[in-house]
């Protein structure tokens, strides 16, 4: 097993079609991550190991209610696992709180983005709960992984993209708003 790819390092780059929506014809799109650089926005991915498990759609969820909290961060929101996009449609159809997610689920079918970013459980070989921020230059800095049976905290997430684009030194527990640290 590789290591999990880390702060400092630039995101893999990719090209992976992704479920945008239940509406028919409209379902699929192609992402890649060219597109991030090119809207010159953070990015925020969130790794989960599978479709049509227990723990997966809480996180989604939790993560679509706070879409509007990453867009005004300007950060791009896409939750990815090595489900097929079929699959992941078929889901968001069958899961009433995933029918109408506001961004994209990605599918590494080919598992070749998990295995460059070093996040694949050895046995299955499904996903461990990584978050990526990205900054606007493709730059990860900021990477959060759990145990499959533990979600994250989205409320997490949003306070370090929040430290994070301050640019200045935040101290522990920082939450936006609060001073951060002077050097003198």
């Amino acid at each position: 097993m590789s290591s999990i790819l880390s702060i400092g390092t630039k995101f893999p780059e990719f090209k992976k079609t992704s479920v945008i929506s239940t509406e028919k014809g409209k379902e699929f799109t192609e992402i890649t991550s060219q597109d991030h650089i090119k809207s010159g926005k953070w990015l925020v991915m969130f790794w989960y190991p599978k479709d049509f498990t227990f723990v997966c759609p809480t996180e989604i969820a939790e993560f679509n209610k706070n879409y509007e909290e990453f867009r005004d961060r300007d950060a791009d929101l896409i939750g990815a696992s090595t489900d097929s996009e079929f699959v992941h449609l078929a889901w968001r159809k069958d899961h009433k709180d995933l029918k109408d997610l506001k961004f994209p689920l990605l599918a590494d079918t080919s598992k070749s983005l998990g295995e460059s970013l070093g996040i694949l459980e050895v046995n299955e070989k499904v996903a461990y709960r990584v978050t990526y921020i990205v900054d606007p230059d493709g730059i990860i800095r900021w990477v959060s992984a759990n145990d499959l049976s533990v979600g994250r905290n989205v409320k997490e997430v949003l306070r370090v993209l929040d430290a994070l684009q301050t640019d200045e030194l935040c101290p522990c527990n920082w939450e936006k708003g609060q001073e951060t640290l002077k050097v003198t």
